[in-house]
């Protein structure tokens, strides 16, 4: 029982896992321990803390045409950071997707970067896949930058799409979901709702921690109404508590 308690608590989906805490408040330091072991062996950097977005993606970015720019052009916009592969056939899907989401918020006028991390096992399946994104990415060569951006946000599976706001912080790491439930971008930058809509696209959520799951009449639309009003105030209570303790809920 104790194990799963830790399982759920830590969101472990996949072993091994090794996962830093600070013994002082019971706080995740680290949740990719494994990268940070095989990254910086000799214990440099330990605690090894999360640090500022800014500083851990700081360097040259490419375009897919070869252009190469700094990284403090993406100061001031919001960010998202995606972690994907050619040969990971989900990745592919969600990044035609991507493609167009992209365009629709940028012909909106709002400022919006992707940033590409590659997971891709060679630069020439890296440099084909890039091909089809009209964003930046780190560059391929740079191992190191791409395995500390895993660290950051503790990277277990991909794709993964992470969406910053312009300071840096974290909207939401469901941007994967977000991005494929709403196609017209209407709600970008997707800070995330206290309740969901079950669907096909955002059931991977319930794996990733306890959930309660509300049955109603699909058929009645005023059942579904009073019931998102009935349990809206209890979540978001629960996601201010978290949010006070600077968790995720």
């Amino acid at each position: 029982f104790l194990q799963l308690k830790l399982w759920n608590k830590y969101r472990v989906s996949n072993i091994p896992s090794l996962i830093f805490i600070d013994a002082a408040t019971g706080k995740v330091v680290c949740r990719n321990g494994l990268l940070v072991i095989r990254d910086d062996p000799e214990g440099l950097e330990f605690p090894w803390g999360p640090k500022p977005f800014s500083e851990v993606v700081a360097g040259p970015l490419l375009r897919n045409n070869g252009q190469t720019l700094d990284s403090t052009a993406l100061e001031g916009s919001h960010v998202g950071v995606y972690f994907s592969a050619h040969w990971c056939p989900p990745c592919r899907s969600l990044t035609r997707v991507l493609v167009e989401s992209y365009r629709k918020i940028k012909e909106a006028g709002q400022k919006f970067e992707i940033l590409f991390v590659s997971a891709d096992r060679s630069e020439d399946s890296f440099k084909q896949y890039f091909s089809e994104m009209p964003w930046v990415a780190v560059p391929y060569a740079d191992e190191a930058r791409r395995s500390r951006l895993n660290r950051l946000y503790g990277i277990q599976g991909i794709p993964t799409l992470i969406v910053l706001d312009p300071k840096g912080d974290v909207i939401t790491r469901q941007g994967r979901v977000e991005v494929l439930n709403d196609v017209e971008c209407r709600e970008f930058p997707w800070h995330p709702k206290p309740v969901l809509e079950l669907t096909d696209s955002n059931a991977v959520q319930l794996n990733e921690g306890p959930c309660l799951v509300l049955f109603v009449d699909s058929e009645d639309d005023g059942e579904s109404e009073a019931a998102k009003q009935l349990i809206q105030p209890i979540a978001e209570k629960i996601i201010a508590k978290y949010k006070a303790k600077e968790e995720e809920a």
